[in-house]
């Protein structure tokens, strides 16, 4: 009998900073593509770092709230992998369309849990 394949969250976030910096290495290095460069870096580490922070949270409208900041995160790294990629400021146009694939898959992760954690949240107070 096979082990069941545990899913983690956290372990595929982790992964995705990973990746962010390993773009980050890669974009040109101009102006445009350092000041992007620091914003990706940012965002695009953040939501493992507000997830963690979410594990720990004191309520369920605590951990909403840390769940929105790293979903806000991740649409944030979406526009700047977007503009990176439009802008032409990398050639592994290959890497950027594999991070940009997760990025919406984590992004729909987030609003789903964002939105499962909430159900009844109204009625409990």
């Amino acid at each position: 009998m096979k082990n069941p394949v545990k899913y983690d969250l956290e372990e595929r976030l982790i992964d995705f900073s990973v990746q962010i910096v390993k773009i980050v290495e890669k974009v040109v290095k101009t102006k445009a593509g350092n000041l992007l460069t620091t914003q990706l870096i940012k965002a695009g580490t953040s939501p493992a770092l507000n997830y963690g922070e979410a594990q720990s949270s004191e309520s369920r409208k605590d951990f909403i709230h840390k769940m929105r900041i790293a979903l806000k995160e991740l649409r944030e790294t979406n526009v700047c992998l977007r503009i990176i990629r439009k802008g032409k400021l990398i050639n592994d146009l290959l890497l950027i369309d594999k991070i940009l694939k997760e990025n919406n898959e984590l992004i729909a992760i987030f609003v789903k849990s964002i939105d499962t954690a909430g159900k009844g949240l109204d009625k409990v107070g």
